[in-house]
């Protein structure tokens, strides 16, 4: 008889479960963090713009926000990978001063091409902050309770959408566009004092090493493939060298990476993981949601400033709408998914409302009034808000604790690769309507101040050719948000682990988790313990010893 649980050193001497009070000023802290990650990305595209119009480099400009993406989207199980492994607090902490530092270098860039190289710096600390929160979250709080405190951690995401373009509006009409990174400095340093102070998390002594190899090969893959939808048709023709180098050297590093993975003791992103057809169908759904939300909104200022003839920080104002939708329906949906234990129609109701919203956004003309702009935002946020925590409960609920980082990770690194080439993508789209207007408007250094003094002809022929360019991106949204729909579709209700009154999942429900080193010969029979969160694996099918109950994580 075999039994697979976490290394010794990983273990933790039980304790009484927290106080409501104690989870509540330990979270604090994440939230805190939380609102620094999410307000960067808003604070910067809004002053987009203006960067764009001093730096120069407007076809340039979706790197500014694929960079930072992509080296979340690297850095993220990483991150997570060592929050298993050495102990999640001292991990989110570092993961903050990182983020802090390329801050500071951002805000000193003196071209396009030093901002991008800094904005990736802030990435590589940016992928700590939200893996790092949502594991921790693992850690304090029970599953059946945790959709309720996931939903208060939802809700920064619309405050932070709301007060982000709003701050960085304010920031470049009074101050300047440096000031959208500086301010970052006293945030950060709030959470990380924060953070020391009121999270008592034990220290880990993991023994394994972390999987750089796994962590190169992902990065090289990830980035092959995020220049190709960058530069294919813009840069160089889609069938040419370039563009045919990058295809080949994207499959060849993601195919070694998938390699690496199935023979490391400890990969960065286990590819067990993906036997449970829920978890695969839950990050399948985070991959596309980020594709379609997150290239497609990054666009909604550049409509409202320079066709709606909005200021920076009227069009955080504008916003509004679509982050009072996300506001309401991730409190409401965290609250109602730990009532009842279900959250498939959650899932389906969001991602069908999330195409609807991106579709009625694709209709847009010059002369679309500001209204009923705010009512098709109305219909994109209700349908974000539903989705962006529910996918991840449903993946915490796949698998066991040991396996809680590492999961958390899979998903977030699939929703950031996502946005990422949803960036990359919708800005080659968006790119391919503009040359012809920009040579006669002021070339790539047009900013919102300017273009109320070029000609009319002028003014409108630009104007037109960045509505055209953004209907076209939110219409490949709303195709790519159903491919999302489908993917919720194939999620199955798996009642919550520990819900009162429900079922605990049965052993194809829930992964279990393989020691470092102790790979089994031949298929384990295996049984869940729901009570304690434990997977417990017999090689010939008897049924084993009871294991020790999960520490709770103090």
């Amino acid at each position: 008889m075999t039994t697979m649980t976490r290394p010794a050193e990983m273990a933790a001497p039980p304790e009484q479960p927290r106080s409501k009070r104690e989870i509540y000023t330990a979270m604090s802290g994440l939230m805190i963090a939380i609102l620094l990650a999410m307000l960067d990305n808003l604070i910067v595209g809004t002053a987009m713009p203006t960067i764009v119009g001093e730096l120069g480099g407007l076809a340039h400009l979706s790197w500014v926000v694929t960079g930072y993406a992509l080296a979340t989207a690297v850095s993220t199980p990483v991150w997570a990978k060592l929050g298993d492994l050495y102990g999640r607090k001292g991990v989110f902490m570092a993961s903050i001063a990182v983020f802090l530092v390329g801050s500071s270098l951002a805000g000193l860039s003196q071209a396009m091409g030093q901002l991008i190289a800094f904005r990736g710096i802030q990435g590589l600390g940016a992928g700590g902050l939200l893996v790092g929160a949502m594991a921790i979250i693992g850690d304090l709080v029970p599953l059946r309770e945790r959709g309720r405190y996931q939903g208060l951690m939802a809700a920064v995401m619309p405050l932070a959408f709301i007060g982000g373009p709003l701050l960085g509006g304010l920031l470049t009409d009074h101050l300047s566009w440096r000031w959208a990174f500086y301010i970052n400095l006293p945030l950060g340093v709030l959470a990380l004092l924060v953070t020391a102070v009121t999270m008592h998390l034990p220290g880990r002594q993991g023994q394994a090493s972390v999987d750089w190899s796994g962590a190169g090969l992902l990065a090289v893959g990830v980035a092959a493939l995020t220049l190709l939808a960058s530069w294919g048709g813009i840069e160089y023709p889609w069938v040419s060298a370039p563009i045919l180098s990058l295809a080949a050297l994207s499959v060849l590093a993601l195919g070694a990476f998938v390699s690496v993975e199935r023979r490391v003791d400890e990969p960065i992103l286990p590819l067990r993981l993906f036997t449970s057809r829920n978890f695969t169908s839950a990050v399948v759904l985070t991959f596309f949601t980020g594709l379609a939300m997150f290239g497609a909104v990054t666009f909604l200022p550049q409509f409202q400033q320079m066709v709606q003839g909005a200021s920076a920080t009227s069009s955080g104002l504008l916003l509004l709408p679509l982050m009072g939708g996300m506001l309401v329906t991730s409190l409401l949906g965290g609250q109602l998914v730990s009532r009842t234990g279900r959250y498939r129609g959650l899932l389906l109701a969001g991602s069908l409302l999330m195409a609807a919203g991106l579709g009625l956004l694709g209709t847009m003309e010059v002369t679309t009034s500001q209204a009923t702009t705010a009512l098709w935002m109305v219909v994109l946020g209700v349908g974000m808000g539903m989705l962006m925590q529910t996918t991840m409960l449903v993946v915490q609920n796949s698998v066991g604790q040991p396996d809680l980082g590492a999961a958390t990770g899979a998903a977030t690194l699939f929703r950031t690769i996502g946005g990422s080439l949803g960036v990359s993508l919708f800005g080659t789209l968006f790119a391919q309507q503009l040359p012809a207007s920009l040579s006669g408007a002021g070339g790539g250094r047009l900013t919102p101040a300017m273009l109320g003094g070029l000609p009319a002809a002028v003014r409108d022929s630009y104007q037109h050719a960045v509505t055209t360019g953004i209907d076209l991106v939110f219409r490949w949204g709303a195709l790519i948000a159903l491919l999302a729909v489908g993917a919720a579709w194939l999620i199955h209700e798996v009642p919550l682990r520990g819900l009162p009154g429900q079922p605990q999942p049965s052993g194809d429900d829930l992964i279990p988790h393989q020691a470092q080193g102790s790979a089994p010969r031949r298929k384990p029979a295996h049984r869940y313990d729901g009570g304690r969160d434990q997977w417990l694996v017999t090689a010939g099918g008897h049924h084993p010893a009871p294991a020790p109950p999960r520490a709770t994580i103090r």
